[in-house]
């Protein structure tokens, strides 16, 4: 384990949440769409009384419907109790290059959306979160002071729907009834 300043650029892609037995395991929070996944990306990084440190996997399994690991160096329930309630970060460099139509959810936070129903244009806000449905990924958007109103409008990640996401220029265009 290794002591560093606060880390730009990172992502947040689990959380070890307790501690699992008395030889120093942790359960682990996977927020990665396959869980196991979680283990590919290393080294983590956490934010421990205000300082990133960076941890490694010794070993990991499944364990029921969850995951646990072994973090390199911690052998002690104790001292693996120190370490729980701590969001995992990586390096956005660790994360496999996409195809060019797809994209990581960071990617879309933030970005306004330009709404082509009808005869005009209208931004309807900004990307505040995503939501995972059974159907579709839906994208959450939030009016601003700069929208035709305040409302918050969910809008299925659908081919439909949204038509164009240019990263370059910050917006997704979408055709989406602005009354729902």
């Amino acid at each position: 384990m290794s002591n560093n300043s606060i880390v730009q650029g990172t992502l947040i892609i689990g959380r070890i949440t307790a501690v699992f037995g008395v030889r120093g395991w942790v359960k682990v929070m996977s927020f990665t769409q396959q869980p196991e996944k979680i283990f590919d990306y290393q080294p983590w990084q956490v934010d421990k009384q205000g300082r990133y440190q960076t941890i490694e996997v010794d070993e990991w399994k499944i364990h029921g419907d969850g995951l646990v690991a072994r973090l390199k160096g911690i052998d002690d329930r104790d001292v693996a109790r120190e370490w729980c309630q701590l969001d995992i970060r990586v390096g956005q460099d660790a994360l496999p290059d996409l195809q060019d139509s797809d994209y990581y959810w960071h990617q879309l936070q933030g970005l306004v959306v330009y709404n082509h129903y009808g005869d005009s244009i209208q931004r309807l806000g900004k990307v505040s979160s995503m939501l995972e449905t059974g159907a579709n990924d839906v994208i959450v958007v939030t009016g601003d002071a700069e929208s035709i109103d305040r409302n918050e409008r969910l809008i299925p990640y659908a081919k439909q729907y949204v038509t164009n996401i240019d990263l370059e220029s910050q917006k997704i265009d979408v055709i989406w009834d602005p009354d729902f």
